[in-house]
């Protein structure tokens, strides 16, 4: 029998006008960027190798020993402003193991503190395992970049050292697809992440629809930025993002919650297209532009060397290690990293907490945003 939710599922207090996740909360509560989300990688294995994964040079096919889930707990102990945790990998549900005693023990210990959670999984594996996990959590965040089956055999098995076949891939798919109805059907709010590049640019609207069908309470939209296994990949000019942003809005259903992260678009822009398109954006029911956490409030740690990153994709080296040091006292290590204070800026009338390296990095290499201000300023 399928799981279900009590009460007022499936938005357990997170909704367009309170998403714990962007920074923009903390940073109006104390005036500053504090730690407030905690991102974990519990696992380096995935049964799939997307061609536009984040992490995919750090999948391996075995994986190594796990630092202490008590070491993990006291460190996330130490976090005075927590408000959530990601699980994320590789696909963290591939074992067993990781499911029964780490993955269900950290959503336990966030339910236990107030703390909102959020599991990044493929869907792909059988049903019981989410099951087991779903009455434990409160986000269940997919990747849906595919208008069928053969789209995500080619796109979810591109790195693939020996790709599997047509047949199996069209299983996982129809599997990662009725997992994903049973979720939403049980309350769950699950959560569905779309890349804008070339390849899903001309079927944006076709995916967002069949999110929807899915009973997806929120489909997420964000740029492709070259990370790891996309750094080749090419990615949309400011233009093209602008016209297929404005196409989806044309068609999307606005029943769905529509969030837009990582923009590359800000109200200290010059360019009244930009300013045009963040009106409307402002304006849309339903539809949000999340402040990125990374670099701005959120940590990820990385269960298996313990070590502390600004995010599970940088290039930015690890800021310390669980093993001794306050997770605290890393992201103010992170604050006053020359990085960081490169894109620290903060605009209380926009409510935007600036750009993260990989926007600023890839399309505004030249712009000093510290001194840039809103245009309605």
């Amino acid at each position: 029998m399928s799981f279900r939710l009590a009460g007022n599922a499936p938005s357990l207090g997170i909704s367009p006008e309170y998403d714990p996740w962007d920074p923009l909360h903390s940073r109006r509560r104390f005036g500053r960027h504090v730690l407030t989300s905690v991102e974990v990688t519990v696992s380096n294995m995935c049964n799939m190798r997307c061609e536009h994964c984040a992490v995919g040079h750090t999948l391996v096919m075995r994986e190594g020993e796990k630092r202490p889930l008590a070491e993990l707990l006291a460190r996330l102990d130490e976090v005075e402003h927590l408000e959530t945790i990601s699980i994320t990998g590789g696909e963290p549900t591939l074992l067993e193991d990781t499911v029964d005693n780490w993955i269900i023990p950290l959503l336990r210990y966030a339910r236990s503190r107030g703390v909102k959670s959020q599991l990044n999984s493929n869907l792909t594996l059988d049903y019981g395992r989410y099951e087991r996990i779903a009455p434990h959590l409160d986000v269940m965040h997919i990747s849906f970049n595919y208008t069928g089956a053969d789209d995500f055999h080619r796109i979810g098995f591109a790195k693939a050292d020996r790709p599997a076949s047509p047949e199996t891939a069209a299983r996982l798919y129809e599997r990662m697809m009725d997992n994903a109805r049973k979720l939403s059907e049980g309350g769950l709010l699950v959560s569905a992440e779309s890349m804008l590049n070339t390849r899903t640019r001309p079927h944006i609207g076709k995916i967002h629809n069949m999110i929807a069908e899915m009973g997806c309470v929120r489909h997420e939209v964000h740029p492709m930025y070259q990370s790891d296994y996309a750094e080749r990949l090419p990615v949309l000019s400011l233009d093209e993002l602008r016209e297929a942003i404005g196409e989806l809005l044309d068609v999307r259903d606005p029943a769905v919650w529509l969030l837009f992260g990582t923009l590359p678009f800000f109200r200290c822009s010059a360019d009244p297209r930009d300013q045009a398109l963040l009106d409307r954006l402002a304006a849309a029911d339903n539809v949000t532009v999340r402040n990125d956490p990374d670099g701005r409030n959120r940590l990820n740690v990385n269960l298996f060397t313990g070590d502390v990153y600004v995010t599970d994709f940088a290039s930015v080296p690890p800021l310390g290690n669980i093993a001794a040091d306050r997770l605290d006292d890393v992201f103010e290590r992170w604050l006053n990293h020359p990085l960081c204070r490169s894109v620290n800026c903060y605009c209380p009338n926009a409510k935007c907490c600036g750009p993260n390296l990989l926007v600023a990095q890839m399309y505004y290499p030249s712009t000093d945003f510290t001194v840039r201000r809103a245009a309605a300023d």
